[in-house]
């Protein structure tokens, strides 16, 4: 059984856990979704539309407010209690605190930053990027059960998530918790800094790659970006030289996306891009190199000069 660690905020759940889901549902095991927190039966009647075995609500007035200690607390215990096989969480901010803690805690393996999860030869293995995505690692994690991984935002499609016949049952599960447990003070939410756009939002990207070869061009890219109703995004080498801002960085060291359509515009596919948008459930892509890795998880794949197709793109869709 896969256990899935779910994030929400003022009753909203976390798109990343709904990922978190579908990575779980992917390793063919029953999944039950964990809702920590108070006053999340609603919440918790949404989660359950997913094909799942069931969702647990872990209510406690200690629990309202988020602290790393009050969770590694609580889901210690409903880990105890349940004994998975696996625990998922999506790698957030939370997540990032906590679970390393959990894990700890349980004597553990934890597989973090996880952006694909497969099965070979009877073993689980995680896919993980390594030196900044560099490299792209199998991991097997060893040790006794459960295993613990956090799955990068966006390494999933929310739309992936396998709906169930009716709703899944909705369990209670109680745990024990002490003022003297939460040794922090409680202060607001973590915020993470507001960008000029949230690319794991977009339905439809353009991205641009060196092959746009001047900064001059980048207004060739908005042009088709604006006919199609999509933002626009690169690839490091284009944010590095400044052409472009850094939050429209997509890859390993940039923003992991996953939307309905991403046009991928003279990028040769390196791996420390396409950890960042393989998810996407239309790639279609436009480089003159015909052995350009990026062909190999495209979609739609067009041999030839961008500055030849995008033009006829545009007044296609103009016209």
């Amino acid at each position: 059984m896969v256990l899935v660690i779910a994030e929400h905020r003022d009753g909203v759940l976390h798109q990343a856990s709904l990922e978190a889901v579908v990575a779980a549902q992917q390793t063919n095991q029953p999944v039950r979704v964990v809702l920590p927190g108070v006053g999340l039966t609603k919440l918790a009647e949404d989660v359950a539309a997913a094909a799942v075995e069931s969702v647990i609500l872990v209510e406690h007035p200690l629990l309202e407010v988020y602290t790393s200690d009050g969770f590694v607390e609580a889901i210690g215990q409903v880990v105890e209690a349940t004994e998975p096989e696996l625990v998922f969480f999506a790698h957030t901010y939370q997540t990032r605190e906590f679970a390393p803690r959990l894990a700890a805690r349980l004597k553990r393996a934890l597989v973090t930053d996880c952006v694909a999860v497969k099965q070979q030869d009877g073993r689980l293995i995680f896919i993980r990027p390594m030196f900044q995505g560099k490299f792209v690692a199998d991991v097997v994690p060893v040790g006794p059960r459960p295993h613990f991984a956090s799955f990068q935002i966006g390494a999933f499609r929310t739309d992936a998530v396998v709906r169930g016949v009716g709703s899944a049952p909705i369990e209670t599960q109680e745990v024990t918790l002490t003022g003297e447990t939460i040794r922090q003070d409680v202060e607001a939410p973590f915020q993470e800094a507001k960008q000029a756009v949230d690319l794991a939002q977009a339905e439809r990207i353009v991205a641009v790659g060196r092959g746009i070869k001047s900064q001059d061009h980048i207004d060739l890219v908005e042009r088709l970006a604006a006919a199609l109703g999509a933002e626009v995004a690169a690839s490091r080498p284009i944010c590095d030289s400044g052409w472009l801002p850094m939050d429209r960085q997509i890859g390993s060291s940039g923003q992991t996306v996953s939307p309905k359509l991403y046009l991928a515009l003279g990028i040769s596919g390196a791996i420390q891009h396409l950890v960042g948008m393989k998810g996407s459930r239309t790639i279609v892509a436009v480089n003159k190199d015909a052995d350009a890795p990026i062909f190999e998880v495209a979609d739609f794949g067009i041999v030839g000069d961008l500055f030849e197709v995008v033009p006829a793109i545009i007044a296609a869709l103009d016209s």
